[in-house]
């Protein structure tokens, strides 16, 4: 096509696409961003049988780019949520330390690994190390002391960037009543695939 007429057909259809735009953020339906634990925490327990539902529709039904939405979903609704302000996973979560993490963090404190190991993680079976308190110990008004040196799984919690939701959305639940990032995604991606909230 020549240049003159992808011109054309540009300024004659690029309205039109706009105006689809529009209609669409219309027709969307948009869920309320919540934030309050304590109301996260209720209708958590309200839709434990609706998020049950959820799960098996997801893992039944292929749908197209469900990574993707979510990881939009994830950015769009982080930056509605003040981390800081919550600490929720910091206060709640059971962080596991492996051997280099242990020595960097250590190395950071000025503190021999063996005096770390014996203040701040507790061993298990087959050499497993977690943080022996919650709240965590290096949090502190809702900040992380540690934060560039912090544990690999909290770097990547809550976990919505990585691929392969529909195989983590186990995982997920687990973790919905604990963080509003988590909560939010959840309750927004039900209305974009169109999941049936009301069986009946």
């Amino acid at each position: 096509m020549h240049i003159v007429d992808k011109l054309f057909y540009l300024r004659f259809f690029a309205p039109i696409l706009l105006i689809q735009s529009y209609f669409y953020k219309i027709q969307r339906q948009i869920h309320d961003i919540i934030t309050d634990l304590a109301l996260i925490s209720t209708k958590s327990r309200e839709l434990t049988a609706e998020n049950d539902r959820f799960s098996a529709f997801l893992k039944s039904n292929a749908i197209l780019g469900l990574d993707q939405k979510v990881q939009l979903l994830n950015h769009q609704i982080s930056e509605k949520v003040d981390c800081q302000q919550c600490g929720n996973c910091c206060k709640t979560l059971m962080i596991v330390v492996s051997d280099e993490e242990a020595n960097a963090v250590a190395k950071v404190l000025d503190q021999k690994r063996q005096q770390f190991d014996e203040q701040y993680v507790e061993k298990g079976s087959h050499g497993l190390m977690i943080m022996n308190a919650m709240p965590c110990h290096f949090l502190k008004d809702n900040s992380c002391t540690i934060y560039l040196n912090r544990f690999e799984g909290c770097r990547e919690f809550p976990a919505l960037h990585l691929p392969g939701f529909q195989k983590r959305i186990f995982t997920h639940l687990m973790h919905y009543e604990r963080c509003p990032i988590i909560f939010n995604v959840i309750e927004q991606l039900k209305i974009d695939v169109h999941f049936e909230k009301d069986p009946s």
